[in-house]
C-alpha cells in the first residue's frame, strides 16, 4: 500500500513538472491569451457601466418631472389653506404624499447607482492601465525573446562550424594575396608600357637626326676634337694709340697678339 501511494505520488510530481514544463515553454502565448480574456471582460464592464449611466440619467430626469409636481401639489395646498379651505387642501396633499415617499426612494436608490458608477469607472480605469503596462512588458519580453534565440542560433552554428570558419579565413587570405599579386603585375606592366613608349620615341627622333647619339665613335671623336679647335683659334686685338702718346712713344691701352 505505501509502494502504490509513492508511485502515485511519483506520477504526479512528474505530471506536474511536465505540465509546468509545457506552460514555460508556451508561458507569453498563454500571456497573450489571458490579455485577451481581460480586455474582453473589460469591454463588457464598459457596457454595463454605459447600461449604468443611462439609468442614472433616466432617473434625474423622473425625479426632475417628479419634483416639479411636488412643487405643484404644494402651491395648490398653500393656495386653499389661504383661502381656508382646508378639505380641498387635504384632498391635494393625499396627492402630495405619496410623490413625496417616492421621490425619497428614488433619491436613495440614485445616490447607491451614483457610488456604483463611481466605483466602477475606477476599477475600469486601473485595469486598463494594468493591462496596457501588461502589454508592454509582453512586447518588451517578445522583443528580447527573438533577440535571444538568434544569438542562440548564431551561437550554435559558429559552434559547430570551427573548421569551416578556419577554412574560409585561409580562403580570404590567399584571395587577398592573389588580388595582390596582380595589382603588382599591373603595376609592372604600366611601367613597361610607359618604358617601351620612351623607347620608341627616342629611337624614331635618333632617326629624324634630331637625338645626339653620345656612345657612337663619331660623337667621341668630336669630343676630343673641340679642345684643340678652341687652343688655335686666338682672336686679334689692333690697338689703336692717340697721336699724343703715339709721339711719346706710350704703348696702347690694346692687347696685341
Amino acid at each position: 500500500m505505501g509502494m502504490l501511494s509513492k508511485l502515485f505520488t511519483l506520477f504526479r510530481g512528474v505530471s506536474h513538472e511536465a505540465g509546468q514544463a509545457v506552460v514555460d515553454k508556451n508561458a507569453i502565448t498563454i500571456l497573450d491569451q489571458e490579455i485577451r480574456d481581460t480586455s474582453t471582460q473589460l469591454n463588457q464592464s464598459r457596457q454595463e457601466l454605459a447600461k449604468l449611466m443611462a439609468q442614472g440619467k433616466l432617473s434625474e430626469q423622473k425625479m426632475q418631472a417628479r419634483q416639479q409636481k411636488i412643487a405643484e401639489y404644494t402651491r395648490y395646498i398653500e393656495g386653499a389653506l389661504a383661502k381656508g379651505d382646508e378639505a380641498l387642501a387635504r384632498e391635494v396633499a393625499g396627492k402630495l404624499a405619496p410623490l413625496e415617499t417616492e421621490q425619497q426612494a428614488d433619491q436613495a436608490a440614485k445616490a447607491h447607482l451614483d457610488r456604483s458608477i463611481a466605483t466602477l469607472k475606477a476599477t475600469i480605469h486601473k485595469a486598463e492601465a494594468q493591462v496596457k503596462a501588461l502589454r508592454t512588458q509582453v512586447d518588451t519580453v517578445k522583443a528580447t525573446a527573438s533577440v535571444q534565440k538568434a544569438q542562440m542560433a548564431i551561437a550554435s552554428r559558429t559552434a559547430g562550424a570551427t573548421g569551416g570558419m578556419s577554412n574560409a579565413l585561409e580562403s580570404l587570405e590567399r584571395i587577398k594575396q592573389r588580388q595582390a599579386e596582380t595589382a603588382a603585375r599591373l603595376e609592372a606592366s604600366e611601367e613597361l608600357d610607359a618604358s617601351t613608349g620612351d623607347s620608341e620615341l627616342n629611337r624614331k627622333l635618333a632617326a629624324a637626326g634630331l637625338l645626339e647619339d653620345s656612345s657612337s665613335a663619331d660623337a667621341v671623336l668630336a669630343r676630343f676634337k673641340r679642345p684643340a679647335q678652341l687652343g688655335h683659334e686666338v682672336p686679334t686685338i689692333h690697338a689703336t694709340l692717340s697721336p699724343e702718346r703715339e709721339q711719346a712713344g706710350v704703348p696702347g691701352s690694346g692687347s696685341a697678339t
